[in-house]
């Protein structure tokens, strides 16, 4: 089992290094649990553009955040919010969701 968490590890390290270099050079990530699935460790880029990835447990996630050089914050507040861009996609969405588009699946 250790063996499966460092590889998940060395890999979500890699991607997270890997989004943060497309993304301006750096990124901020926070991390919350969200139920059986996991971890999502959200990514915000130095350009604005955002992501998430999905890590088993706290301390892959954490190991691999932290690994990557990427800045933890404790929560997705208002400051990293502030830094995301968001694009016609995901305003058509939240609108289409709002003004009786597609509903959620």
């Amino acid at each position: 089992m250790a063996a499966e968490s460092s590889k998940r590890t060395a890999r979500l390290t890699k991607q997270i290094g890997a989004f943060a270099q497309r993304h301006g050079g750096s990124a901020e990530a926070q991390i919350a649990y969200v139920g059986q699935a996991g971890f999502r460790i959200s990514l915000v880029g130095a350009d604005g553009t955002w992501g998430d990835l999905m890590a088993p447990s706290m301390d892959v996630a954490q190991d691999a955040v932290q690994a990557a050089g990427v800045t933890p914050k404790e929560s997705f507040d208002g400051e990293m919010a502030e830094h995301m861009r968001t694009g016609p996609y995901e305003w058509a969405r939240m609108a289409g969701v709002q003004l009786g588009g597609p509903a959620n699946r």
